[in-house]
């Protein structure tokens, strides 16, 4: 039976959803279940809790918690990353504060942006020597990344790490349910085409019985914009754009330069953008966790429904070799023919015994595959930058991200940026 292993296991709540899908699905159930964090403490909790499962489901499979990454990967046949590098603190409150100063306000920070450019640039050499570690004892072990930020980290796994890594996301499988849930529309029967890249892949086609549903879906969005709610920006980007972008508004409201500007403070009330929405949600959940501690990881009666992550799926697939579809992060080999070769992009995917194999997009939209290539442009500097040590290609990430740019001229961004490099310390590597 297969060894899986989960590296940022002590992300206890996350590791139930996706080993306890892997304990109720029949080809995984006896897998041995390899978990490893750097945290002790939070990975005893995650090991106590998938016991306690484990048990439930009548101990067919092996649970055991690796002090050492390189042992906990060894044999692996899959490995499951979740990991955060330096947390919410220190690192998520500097890649926010800092930027402050300068009058950038933000919303998430985890994927573009100078936040996202600098939780890249911490989190990449910690996924190569994963990668070094992968190449020696699992080499033929499939990687499902789930770390953000998610085009930059599944690129460098597979061109610069060596490992065959698909990058997976919540939102192509929300998208079309959440959408239809909001607008007060049936799903039933729905048909739906999605691609573009993480965070910013596009309801390219969305039809029940051949009819095309865009017509209804914009009507309703139309006055919905009349009050305030949660998906202001998302619909907004419709409106102009002509399509439904699979991330949230809070997401996509920093994603491009229209949004979040200080001449226009009044658009953040308007369009209800949740400026500091991350690091609420941090202090939320850290806040919580006592007593979700008790429910999880103390609770001996603790039981688990199958979810609809999309790990325990792959992973059937692959060992029963009965094909399934998903939505996942791979390199753009043709792909996408509108987006660059070298770009990581999210489209659907075939699983089977063969592996992950994406299905031909062809041509985005014009305008669509043009916002796309905003945030591509950012992605590769930031690659750039951390492979090749190099603090130009910093600056460089940083000039040409929308928001940023948008918000603050030139000197400031790089200035920003050294600010940033100076307050991280040595949770990044040193550039020349």
């Amino acid at each position: 039976m297969p060894k899986i292993t989960f590296i940022g296991a002590g992300s206890t709540v996350f590791a139930k959803n996706v080993l306890g899908d892997c304990m109720l699905t029949p080809s995984l159930a006896d897998s041995e279940f390899a978990l490893y964090d750097i945290d002790p403490v939070r990975l005893r909790d995650s090991e106590m809790m998938l016991q306690n499962l484990n048990a439930a489901n009548g101990n067919r499979a092996t649970v055991r918690a690796y002090s050492d990454r390189r042992a906990a990967l060894t044999g692996a046949h899959y490995v499951i990353n979740a990991i955060q590098v330096g947390g919410y603190d220190p690192c998520t409150i500097t890649d926010f504060e800092v930027p402050k100063k300068y009058g950038l306000r933000q919303t998430i920070a985890d994927t573009v942006g100078i936040g996202g450019i600098f939780r890249n640039l911490r989190t990449i050499p910690v996924m190569l020597d994963m990668a070094r570690d992968m190449r020696d004892v699992c080499p033929d072990a499939w990687l499902l990344n789930y770390t953000n930020p998610m085009a930059a980290l599944t690129h460098v796994m597979n061109v610069h790490g060596g490992v065959q890594t698909v990058g997976l996301c919540h939102s192509v499988q929300a998208c079309v349910p959440h959408l239809f849930h909001h607008l007060g529309m049936d799903p039933t029967g729905v048909r739906w085409d999605i691609a573009g890249i993480n965070h910013m892949a596009w309801l390219l086609k969305v039809e029940r019985d051949g009819v095309d549903l865009y017509p209804e879906i914009k009507r309703r969005a139309l006055e919905k914009q009349e009050t305030r709610h949660h998906d202001m920006v998302r619909f907004e980007i419709m409106r102009r754009f002509g399509y439904y972008v699979t991330e949230s508004s809070e997401h996509s409201a920093e994603y491009h330069p229209y949004f979040i500007k200080q001449r226009y403070p009044e658009l953040i009330d308007k369009l209800n953008i949740p400026l500091d929405e991350y690091p609420r949600r941090c202090v939320d959940q850290i806040d919580r966790w006592e007593s979700m501690r008790g429910e999880l990881v103390e609770n001996r009666a603790l039981t688990h429904e199958r979810t609809h992550e999309y790990a325990s799926y792959i992973l059937e697939a692959m060992e029963s070799d009965v094909p399934i579809k998903i939505g996942g992060n791979v390199m753009n080999d043709h792909i996408i023919t509108n987006l660059p070769r070298e770009a990581c992009v999210e489209v659907p995917c075939l699983v089977d015994g063969n592996g992950v194999q994406p299905v031909v997009v062809g041509d985005l939209p014009p305008q669509l595959a043009a916002l796309n290539r905003t945030n591509i442009n950012t992605q590769l500097l930031t690659i750039e930058a951390a492979i090749t040590g190099k603090r130009e290609h910093i600056y460089h990430a940083a000039l040409l991200d929308p928001h940023t740019s948008a918000e603050l001229p030139m000197d400031d961004i790089v200035a920003l940026c050294d600010d940033l490099i100076v307050a991280h310390g040595d949770w990044l590597p040193a550039f020349s």
